[in-house]
């Protein structure tokens, strides 16, 4: 691999093909030392991170790796530094081939984020349709190359892992095919900024979806399930993300012409830049934790919450599996955010009539989206306090632009009103958004709803609770959980469990202080 290429991953500031010095994907310029502007995602992690994530996305037709050759594989497409696709490998069709199929001619000038090396039949597509920029991780590629000599479940007993005929093929191929294009292909990793693997943490630790939690159960300890549920996503990740050893991770990238990368200090700053993202994933995950909890459509009446598998054809939500995948999209994309204290990251989806050969079924992306500035000016140029503020002319309420109409203003298609479209958003809609939200045809909201019915002053959330003809799917303890009061949703129907928990509450204060969310 090239010099130029080892220096892209290794200095964030590198300029990008076709791009300027700065970090493009910021609606607004930067200033260092700015006080009050928390760390964040550059966008070089976010669409990194998001093709990550992709790589996860719930599938009936889950293939074993032990099945098959062909990884998984996760990709996301950019363009203008906006995101206008998210794929994933199905049962039939690669990522790549699926980005072919969606998108066409359309990818022309447009940049790539793979979870790992395309294979050779997608990369002289992708090539061949004009794109300018193919990044991706250089771990275990798509054909794989840690294809056991044992059909067993791999163990510390296990054979050697062996490179296949097929996949050292394909590896020959798409380097000569690198070599020979005209795209820039390359390594995109870059340091975490600092601070922020801690900020992601504690944010994680206090969002909306935790927050409730504690609400409907004071008693919970919400520490010690965070804690479980992101070592085991990190446990997961790392096996599937990272190569077990770093012997066999120079292996594969000596067999995919990439031995550049083998030589210290690249190799270990390679593989730490991975490290820090995947933790980033496992905690931003973490903090949506499906036990006891999910995505129940909110009623008006006594009955009990209705689960998305049980709705009429046309309003029929999505499994719970596929709307928590959905709202960690969200989350990652508040991390990008250029508000000081509140991160809100928003992503739209439609349901298509039937379903695809690709990883993503029926569902195809409409828009995403996270709190901004306005594009073209400069951060710091707008106030930034919030309504503890006095001085209500140094509030920013006025000028950022929210999660929801950024996913809005920047879709990749038109909302169509036979298709149900779904908006997953980390924050209860604003009432500035709600006459948005009803004006563009979406027809479910997937979200919390903490901050329903109150009135901060300059933003308030009075019109969510008269939201009608959309279906509000809610963030809550599941129906057959044993804790589950009233069998209904709302933050209404909660106030009667959370009087019954009072008593609980003034009881178990002390003791729940010591581990409690700050």
């Amino acid at each position: 691999m090239e010099e130029s290429e080892i220096r892209n991953r290794a200095d964030p500031g590198h300029t990008m093909p076709g791009g300027d010095k700065r970090d493009s994907m910021t609606q607004t310029e930067s200033r260092i030392g700015l006080q009050g502007h928390g760390p964040r995602l550059s966008k070089v992690n976010l669409f990194t991170l998001l093709s990550l994530w992709m790589e996860q996305f719930p599938q009936e037709q889950r293939q074993e790796d032990h099945h098959s050759e062909i990884r998984r594989m996760g990709l996301v497409v950019v363009r203008d530094s906006k995101v206008v696709g998210l794929h994933c490998s199905g049962p039939e069709l690669h990522a790549g081939q699926a980005a072919i199929i969606h998108h066409g001619a359309c990818l022309a000038d447009c940049q790539l984020y793979f979870s790992r090396r395309p294979c050779a039949t997608c990369l002289k597509m992708i090539i061949n349709a004009g794109v300018s920029q193919i990044s991706f991780w250089p771990g275990d590629p798509e054909v794989s190359m840690l294809r056991s000599t044992s059909a067993k479940h791999s163990s510390s007993h296990s054979p050697p892992e062996c490179i296949t005929e097929d996949a050292a093929l394909d590896a020959v191929a798409a380097e000569k095919l690198k070599s020979n294009s005209r795209p820039h292909i390359c390594v995109l990793l870059q340091p975490l900024a600092p601070g922020l693997a801690q900020f992601v943490d504690e944010t994680s630790r206090e969002c909306d979806f935790i927050e409730r939690m504690i609400d409907d159960e004071p008693g919970l300890n919400t520490d010690t399930l965070f804690h479980r549920e992101r070592t085991r996503l990190l446990k997961d990740f790392s096996r599937q993300l990272l190569v077990r050893t770093s012997q066999q991770h120079r292996e594969i990238l000596t067999h995919m012409g990439l031995e550049n990368f083998c030589v210290e200090p690249y190799f270990s700053n390679l593989r730490h830049n991975m490290r820090e993202l995947v933790e980033v994933l496992a905690t931003v995950a973490a903090a949506v934790p499906l036990q006891h909890y999910g995505f129940y459509r909110e009623q008006h009446s006594t009955s009990e919450p209705a689960l998305a598998s049980s709705l009429p054809p046309h309003h029929e939500g999505l499994s719970q599996e596929v709307a928590r995948h959905c709202i960690i999209q969200a989350r990652l994309l508040a991390y990008r955010t250029e508000d000081p204290k509140v991160g809100v990251g928003a992503v739209i989806w439609a349901k298509g009539p039937s379903a695809g050969s690709d990883g993503t079924g029926c569902l195809y992306l409409v828009g995403c989206g996270y709190n901004a500035y306005p594009a073209g000016s400069q951060y710091a140029e707008y106030p930034q306090m919030d309504n503890k503020q006095e001085d209500r002319q140094r509030r920013k309420y006025r000028y950022i632009v929210h999660a929801e109409q950024n996913a809005l203003t920047f879709r990749t298609r038109h909302i169509k009103p036979e298709e149900p479209t779904m908006l997953f958003v980390t924050k209860c809609p604003c009432d500035e958004c709600v006459p948005l939200i009803r004006g563009a045809g979406i027809t479910h909201i997937y979200t919390t709803d903490q901050d329903r019915d109150k009135d901060k002053g300059d933003i308030s959330y009075l019109r969510f609770s008269s939201l009608k003809n959309i279906n509000k799917f809610i963030w809550q303890r599941s129906p057959t959980s044993p804790h589950h009061a009233n069998g209904h949703v709302g933050k209404h129907s909660r106030q009667a469990e959370q009087e019954s928990h009072s008593n609980k509450k003034l009881c178990t204060n002390k003791s729940h202080d010591s581990t409690a969310v700050s």
